[in-house]
């Protein structure tokens, strides 16, 4: 079960609101493709950018068998932000769910741009979300499933991860949420 507006839903029901970029159905991961690209292309998605930080900065940052992008803002493949503002004044859940889909894009995005491909990640180890609340918000973990959700599509059970998600009152560009993501390298 999962909650919608304050009330619980069934699985089905919230299908259709935790993945509204999807154009299709999603294959059930075992029926799955074992290249990630390929994944990727099942569920019919492409991955917008990479749209990198400033300088200083690096999209991702590599150490020690690890890697772990720099925040990801919920950029299309036009560069521009996903539902802006903020959830519980500006927006629903369901569009911060889509812009949290958008952000764990973008994180793909940056890794497959740094190493070429996305088949040199071994399992996603975290995900931090951080997500533009009115007072009193307190659906962050729910807005977050959307990028979790994602991962997990994307790398079967190589894709469940740790994860916080967090309640701020502003992210840069008007963005409702930045996600952070660290994997495990090949």
């Amino acid at each position: 079960m999962a909650w919608r507006d304050g009330r619980r839903i069934s699985r089905a029901q919230s299908l259709r609101y935790e993945r509204p970029v999807l154009q299709s159905v999603s294959p059930t991961v075992w029926a799955m493709p074992d290249s990630v690209n390929e994944r990727i292309a099942a569920l019919g998605l492409t991955l917008p950018g990479p749209y990198p930080p400033h300088d200083p900065l690096v999209a991702v940052s590599i150490h020690g068998g690890r890697a772990r992008t720099s925040g990801q803002l919920p950029r299309n493949h036009d560069g521009v932000i996903v539902n802006p503002g903020v959830l519980g004044a500006d927006l629903s859940v369901e569009e911060g769910v889509v812009a949290a889909h958008w952000c764990a894009l973008n994180a793909l995005s940056v890794l497959a741009s740094e190493f070429g491909s996305l088949e040199v990640i071994e399992r996603v180890l975290c995900v931090i979300g951080f997500v533009a609340s009115a007072p009193g918000f307190t659906q962050q973990p729910t807005v977050i499933d959307g990028a979790s959700k994602l991962l997990h599509d994307v790398f079967g059970e190589a894709g469940r991860h740790s994860r916080s998600a967090i309640g701020v009152a502003a992210l840069p560009r008007g963005g409702a949420v930045e996600i952070e993501v660290e994997v495990a390298l090949r």
